[in-house]
């Protein structure tokens, strides 16, 4: 699998914003789609937002118009700038990718091990 690392989480304000980043690593063939998702305590873990290689974003209903995913395929990055939060954006944030390593005939899921978002009100 290849390693994900995320940052940029922490506590902020209701109305407030944070940019979470995810860089991969680990004899990168091929990034396809790059995903953020959240869990929050006692809830399902839920997509948040993701993108394709070629900049194709998709975002979920609650994040629409608040949450911005872009990517850097040079520095293999995902972004997710998230603006106007509210308290129930609390959670942990996971990246996602779709991938492929050297020598690897298939892509492969790889997660990250997740970040802190708490959103007070």
């Amino acid at each position: 699998q290849v390693q994900l690392v995320e940052s940029g989480g922490g506590l902020v304000q209701a109305g407030g914003s944070l940019r979470l980043s995810c860089a991969a690593s680990g004899r990168i063939f091929r990034i396809n789609a790059m995903r953020w998702y959240r869990q929050a305590p006692g809830k399902q873990r839920e997509l948040v937002a993701g993108i394709t290689r070629d900049d194709s974003k998709t975002y979920a209903d609650f994040v629409k118009g608040r949450f911005t995913i872009s990517r850097d395929n040079a520095k293999s990055t995902v972004y997710l700038q998230m603006n106007s939060l509210k308290p129930e954006d609390t959670a942990v944030y996971y990246c996602n990718t779709l991938s492929r390593k050297l020598g690897d005939v298939f892509d492969r899921d790889s997660w990250g091990q997740g970040t802190q978002v708490t959103v007070s009100s």
